[in-house]
């Protein structure tokens, strides 16, 4: 039986560590569905009860509504009892009259918009925004975030000005949070990156990251953190109406899924657990972080990431077609 894997994990060489396991924190945007106030401080005290004590968040959440609610769950705790992570790229600014709103999926949010500042002076600006709205003096991780579009940018402002904020020891660890691999890849290639928060590309259906991504972290110590393990919700439950990258499941997507998730049945172990632990086969990957909408579903990851899965269960994906035979698989030997 392979075990999960166990203690803190450091990033790069930062002296920054965080569970295996943490809380993404979209969903207290009113990411798709509003959730109540109540329910999203309950759900980041159930992370800390489950030791999922690494949060990530962002101000594109909710356009500040999932770090103000973070934000208020985190009054009164001890700083050193959890690590958190939030993005720079966007700024916000309130709604100007009869300018049109751009939710992006996140509803009942606040009337604000966001907009693109990549300069030194928005970088710096955007984090103080975020630290006010979370009551906070310090962050641990900043991620530039969504920046595939905007490469110049990076390259001659924005990452220059979060390695100043490391530098001056504003913030400990530095790196990019994004979907597209690729770019990561370029990004840790060429820059000295600390950590990567790479959504949706390395999971039980997506092998994009090991190909193009994993390769040049493992080479450069840089770590990942790995998003999107359920692929937008299709590898929590592949129903019909199940979403894959925020949009409705493909017929061929769907049921490679449900393929997926007959083999597990197999061995008595939910999908649900082997795509938590799956990512884990590569040795870059220090955690997952996984959004939630209530205490119920972060007891439910926890209980699914402490699952005895099979080597047997990896070796069957592979000999069925459902796993390519050289990727890496979280077994005991």
């Amino acid at each position: 039986m392979a075990q999960p894997p166990t203690g803190p994990r450091e990033l790069g060489r930062t002296g920054v560590y965080v569970p295996a396991l943490g809380l993404g924190c979209a969903p207290l945007g009113n990411l798709y569905a509003p959730v109540p106030e109540e329910r999203a401080l309950a759900t980041v005290q159930a992370a800390f009860d489950a030791g999922c004590t690494y949060l990530d968040t962002a101000p594109h959440y909710g356009v500040g509504l999932s770090e103000e609610r973070l934000g208020h769950a985190l009054t009164g705790r001890d700083r050193a009892s959890y690590t958190l992570s939030t993005k720079v790229g966007r700024a916000l600014r309130p709604r100007r009259p009869g300018e049109p709103a751009d939710p992006q999926g996140f509803v009942e949010t606040p009337d604000r918009v966001r907009e693109w500042t990549l300069t030194r002076d928005g970088i710096r600006a955007t984090l103080e925004s975020s630290l006010d709205r979370l009551g906070l003096d310090s962050v641990d991780i900043v991620y530039l975030h969504d920046v595939e579009n905007h490469i110049p940018e990076v390259y001659e402002t924005a990452f220059p000005a979060l390695a100043e904020l490391r530098d001056r020891k504003l913030v400990r660890a530095i790196g990019f949070g994004m979907n597209h691999s690729d770019v990561l890849a370029r990004f840790v290639a060429d820059l000295d990156v600390d950590v990567v928060l790479c959504a949706g590309r390395w999971t039980l259906l997506e092998r994009t990251a090991y190909d193009d991504l994993l390769p040049v972290c493992e080479r450069r110590g840089t770590s990942v953190v790995v998003g999107g393990v359920y692929n937008s919700g299709l590898l929590a439950d592949p129903r019909p109406d199940a979403r894959y990258n925020y949009e409705r499941a493909p017929a061929d997507v769907l049921e490679r899924a449900r393929r997926l998730a007959a083999v597990c049945g197999e061995f008595g172990v939910p999908l649900r657990a082997a795509a938590l632990r799956f990512p884990f086969g590569h040795p870059a990957v220090a955690a997952a972080v996984v959004g939630c909408v209530s205490p119920e579903e972060v007891r439910d990851n926890a209980e699914m990431f402490g699952y005895d899965i099979p080597d047997e269960l990896w070796r069957t994906l592979v000999d069925r077609g459902l796993l390519d035979e050289d990727l890496p698989l979280p077994t005991t030997r």
